[in-house]
């Protein structure tokens, strides 16, 4: 049971951080045109990292 409720929790952050990167894509654009960049990929590509560790094999 608490396994299925990381699991849900895992995926409910890791889907919640793809909506954060769309919502936040064109201030990324404009920082990229300042030269900066958001780490966004950096959350997202961790909490994917997390969910598929969690997922049963």
């Amino acid at each position: 049971m608490e396994s299925q409720l990381y699991r849900g929790f895992v995926f409910a952050l890791y889907q919640f951080s793809l909506l954060l990167g769309i919502v936040l894509l064109p201030i990324a654009l404009l920082f990229g045109r300042m030269g900066l960049s958001l780490p966004i990929h950096r959350v997202v590509l961790r909490l994917e990292d997390a969910y598929a560790g969690a997922t049963p094999n």
